[in-house]
This record gives C-alpha cells, sequence and structure tokens, in this order.
C-alpha cells in the first residue's frame, strides 16, 4: 500500500490506452480537462475529444446524440455538476434510453478539500444509483478504476463512475480482476465486517489492523466497487458469517452505501449495523485528511463504531 494514485489520473490513464483499441471511444469535458484528466486523451485524439466549455446540460445531450450514434462516450466533469447541475438530462436523455454513456465524474466526497460544500459531492451516490438503468462504480484504488473503465466500454446502458482529487493507496495488482456487481474480499474476519467503497477501502483495512493488534478484534472487509447492482448475496453472507455490518463511505450516510446495506439486511438477514460517513451536513472548505478526520471518517472513528455494534452484537 506504499504506492499511491489519485482515480482520476487512473481513469486519464484509462482512457488513452481504450483510445487506442477503440475508435468508437470518444471523450467530452466540461472545460475541466485538466482537473479530470482527460487532458491526456484530447492530446492523443484531438479529433475525438470535444470541449463543451461550461455547459453540463448539453454536454450530457450531446453524449446522448453520439451514443445514439454507436460511439462510446464518455462524459467527464466534476461529481457535484455531472450528477447535480445535469441531472434532468441524465435522466431523461440517457438512463431512460438506456444509452451507453459513462458518465466519469471526478472530484466527489469531501476531499475535494479546500474547494468547500460548494464543490464536494457528498449526494452523488444516492442521485445516480436511484436511476433505472444506471450501474454506479466507485472504485478504491488506481487499478481498479483503470478495470472499471474497461467494463464500462462492455456494458450495454448508462455507466457512473465516481473519482477522487487526491492520491490514495495502491490495493490491487494490475491483474486485479474486476467483475461488475461482485464485491472484493479485501480482509477476511469472524468479528465484524467493514463494508467500504472509493477511497474508504484504504480506510477500512487500516482500521481492521489496528482493531486486530490493539483489540483483538477480526474485523473482515468488503469491498463494494459496484453500488448497483448491489452485490446483496456478498452482504448477506458477510452478514450472517460474521453477525455484525458497519458500512464505510465518503459520502452522505443518507441514501449511498450505507442505506444500500441497510435495505438489503433489513429485507432479509437483520443484524446489528452501523453507518461511517458524511453527517447530514454540508462540508466546509480545509484539507482532505482534516475533513475526514472532523467529520468521522477516519480509521479511528470506523474502530470507534465498530466497537459499538459489537456492544449491540452481544
Amino acid at each position: 500500500m506504499a504506492d499511491k494514485i489519485s482515480t482520476r489520473e487512473a481513469y486519464g490513464k484509462a482512457l488513452v490506452e481504450l483510445g487506442k483499441e477503440n475508435k468508437d471511444v470518444v471523450v467530452l469535458d466540461a472545460d475541466l480537462s485538466k482537473s479530470t484528466k482527460t487532458v491526456n486523451f484530447s492530446r492523443e485524439f484531438p479529433e475525438r475529444f470535444f470541449d463543451m466549455g461550461i455547459a453540463e446540460q448539453n454536454m450530457m445531450g450531446t453524449a446522448a446524440g453520439l451514443a445514439a450514434a454507436g460511439k462510446i462516450p464518455f462524459a467527464s466533469t466534476f461529481a457535484v455538476f455531472a450528477t447535480g447541475r445535469t441531472y434532468d438530462q441524465v435522466r431523461n436523455s440517457i438512463a431512460y434510453p438506456a444509452l451507453n454513456v459513462a458518465v466519469a465524474a471526478s472530484h466527489a466526497g469531501i476531499t475535494v478539500g479546500e474547494d468547500g460544500a460548494s464543490h464536494q459531492a457528498l449526494e452523488d451516490i444516492a442521485l445516480m444509483r436511484v436511476l433505472p438503468n444506471m450501474t454506479v462504480f466507485v472504485p478504491a484504488d488506481g487499478p481498479q478504476t483503470e478495470a472499471a473503465v474497461r467494463a464500462a466500454v462492455e456494458i450495454n446502458g448508462p455507466v457512473y463512475i465516481r473519482l477522487g482529487r487526491p492520491k490514495i493507496p495502491v490495493l490491487y495488482g494490475d491483474n486485479f480482476e474486476f467483475i461488475p456487481g461482485k464485491a472484493v474480499k479485501a480482509r477476511e474476519g469472524k468479528d465484524v465486517t467493514i463494508i467500504a467503497c472509493g477511497l474508504m477501502v484504504s480506510y477500512a483495512l487500516e482500521a481492521a489492523d489496528q482493531l486486530e493488534k490493539e483489540e483483538g478484534v477480526s474485523a473482515a472487509v468488503l469491498d463494494m466497487h459496484t453500488i448497483k447492482p448491489l452485490d446483496a448475496a456478498s452482504i448477506v453472507e458477510a452478514a450472517r458469517e460474521t453477525g455484525a455490518v458497519v458500512t464505510a463511505e465518503e459520502h452522505s450516510i443518507i441514501g449511498g452505501l450505507g442505506s444500500a446495506v441497510a435495505e438489503t439486511l433489513g429485507e432479509t438477514l437483520p443484524v446489528p449495523m452501523m453507518r461511517v460517513g458524511m453527517p447530514d451536513l454540508f462540508g466546509e472548505s480545509g484539507k482532505p485528511d482534516e475533513l475526514i478526520e472532523n467529520y468521522g471518517m477516519s480509521a479511528s472513528n470506523i474502530n470507534a463504531v465498530v466497537k459499538e455494534v459489537l456492544t449491540r452484537k452481544k
């Protein structure tokens, strides 16, 4: 876990590779290509890159048109714009006709940092997972991001890929097998299961190591890289094996991974469960690590919640 790369950087790399392999791949951006890393694609394939300017709604409509014409468009901007500003276009022009558009949204979550509340997308997973036909990926590291981008090309329908700004630990090798809708058992354990997505997977693994060393608690970690379709079977299996569940996400605790897991367990196998994520608040400007700590999403915060849920298990 020594190497670090941002998922947006991995996305930019994957786009270039895909562009070389598939002439139908096109990329659209909303005047943020240096930040979203689509600038790499624009340099390699200028004739297949479209800078739509600060007109995100128009970008989604154009992406829908390109998909209807047989192209495979990746539409990129910050997550707060990709899901909030363009919701009507994503819903009615992309999801409703089930077009092959990949909405690759970077700078998601509280770790956008200094840009503050206006740019910290903390509700995007909720908005996207509620749409019929939409697949939702939240990759945990660079290699998983590259695999998710490749998977998006093969999926018949719209895909939302949630990407982040900061460099995060590399958890998987380049030969990592990414199966959409199939969670990854990142760590074995018998006392509790931590189900995490995105950069919170690395925090969950850190928390699990601390719990074992300091408390003798054996915590399994399940990497739920696909929020929709959700791997309900793995969630139920984990709940049955460990008897307690904690979810961890860099997203509001309302409507995201935690809600999806709670819905699944509530209908199939209720066990003691708690959620780690952004409280029902807007964020603020600050350094990413400080914000993660301030809003209760660090490894130590996960530890505290695990201890609490284990008391309920007893």
